[in-house]
């Protein structure tokens, strides 16, 4: 038991981490992102380019999570524990993006987490 909190812990920081290091490109590589990033009027492209850094974070926790917990369920409990934290952040915001916005950030945060840690675990059983 100590071992999945460990895991999901982990995991959940693992995903911060990540986001926030692959955010910096964005807001001091493209001008127009950091302009508007306070202000949350993004383009589509960005949206999409924060979409993805959610979905690489997102990988990256369910791996290391599931690399923790020998992959059982550490990967699924930190992409739903992500999912609990950014529920109520996304229903504060919901008017500064279209629904299909967050929609696909929310669901993506327990998929992608528990896809991260299949292939973690698929990994181990071919090795």
């Amino acid at each position: 038991m100590l071992r999945l909190v460990g895991a999901v812990c982990a995991g959940v920081i693992a995903w911060f981490v990540i986001v926030t290091i692959l955010n910096l490109p964005l807001r001091f590589g493209w001008h127009d992102y950091g302009a508007v990033e306070k202000a949350m009027t993004f383009t589509l492209p960005m949206m999409v380019a924060r979409l993805l850094i959610s979905g690489i974070s997102s990988l990256a926790s369910g791996a290391i999570a599931a690399r923790i917990d020998n992959g059982k369920w550490a990967a699924l409990v930190a992409g739903v524990i992500l999912l609990l934290m950014f529920l109520p952040i996304h229903y504060s915001i919901w008017d500064k993006f279209p629904a299909w916005y967050h929609l696909t950030f929310l669901a993506s945060l327990p998929i992608l987490s528990w896809l991260g840690g299949r292939f973690v675990q698929r990994r181990s059983m071919a090795a």
